[in-house]
C-alpha cells in the first residue's frame, strides 16, 4: 500500500529541500546558518580572520572579536554589515548587529593598584 501523503513524480534534491524548509518555517533559520557559513564571503577574509558571528535571536546577529580593535572596527561596520546580511536574508531580517570585545574575566573589585 502506498502512504497517502507521499506519491507523485519524484522531485529534484534541491527543490525537496526548499519544499522542506517552507513547511517546517525553516526559511530563516537556514539562511542565517548560511551566513555562519560564508561569513569570510560575507565581510572579508581580513575581518572574518578576527571576527565570528556567535548567534542570531530576535533579528539581533551577535558577533565576538578578538581584540578591542577588531572589535571598534566591526562597530563602525555595523550599518554596513547589517545593510549587506538583509540582502543575502531579505529585508528587515536583521535590525542590528551587537558586538563583544574578547573577554579578559570578571574585574577585581577593590581600590585601584598600583604595581
Amino acid at each position: 500500500m502506498r502512504d497517502p501523503g507521499r506519491g507523485g513524480d519524484p522531485k529534484a534534491f534541491g527543490a525537496a529541500i526548499r519544499d522542506l524548509l517552507a513547511t517546517r518555517g525553516w526559511e530563516q533559520r537556514a539562511a542565517v546558518g548560511g551566513v555562519f557559513g560564508n561569513w569570510p564571503g560575507i565581510v572579508g577574509p581580513e575581518l572574518a580572520e578576527h571576527t565570528r558571528p556567535e548567534r542570531f535571536e530576535d533579528g539581533v546577529l551577535t558577533v565576538v572579536a578578538d581584540s578591542t580593535t577588531w572589535a571598534t572596527q566591526l562597530r563602525l561596520l555595523a550599518s554596513t554589515l547589517v545593510r549587506r546580511l538583509n540582502e543575502e536574508l531579505g529585508h528587515g531580517t536583521v535590525r542590528q548587529v551587537k558586538v563583544l570585545g574578547p573577554s579578559s574575566g570578571p574585574r577585581r573589585s577593590g581600590a585601584w593598584r598600583v604595581r
